[in-house]
């Protein structure tokens, strides 16, 4: 996983995500944000970083369409969400969110043996930016 930043977009594998979400037809989003979120929350053994790097970034969306929610302003993310475009996703994405961030947070999986490696300063701010999707999305 090419990593420059802590932030939910802020690597190779949600770049590369965003964009196929961006290239997607408009109907299609909201089920790849389902099922990022769902490859996540479903996953009962050890948890890929990929998969992790994914459902972040959905969390990312699902939590920017919340009260309280902070635009996305990454380059990195999907151009019709920095063009203002929203996601029309059901009530049930945002539990769905919830348990894709528990899951990833759990003592496993590699996206977290990953940030762990990294120098104390870089896993607080990614750790960070996790919990902070998640108070957004459960407020």
């Amino acid at each position: 996983m090419g990593t420059w930043d802590s932030g939910p977009f802020d690597n190779d594998t949600a770049a590369d995500w965003c964009g196929d979400l961006d290239d997607a037809d408009v109907a299609k989003r909201p089920v790849l944000v389902r099922e990022a979120l769902s490859r996540s929350a479903g996953e009962d053994g050890y948890l890929d970083a990929d998969v992790a790097c994914e459902a972040i970034a959905a969390a990312a969306i699902v939590a920017a369409q919340q009260p309280g929610g902070q635009p996305i302003t990454s380059p990195y993310a999907p151009d019709f969400l920095l063009d203002g475009g929203r996601l029309d996703l059901p009530d049930a994405m945002v539990v769905l969110a919830v348990r894709a961030l528990d899951r990833l947070m759990a003592a496993d999986p590699e996206w977290r043996d990953r940030w762990q490696d990294a120098a104390a300063g870089d896993v607080n701010r990614a750790f960070d930016a996790v919990c902070g999707l998640r108070r957004v999305v459960t407020a």
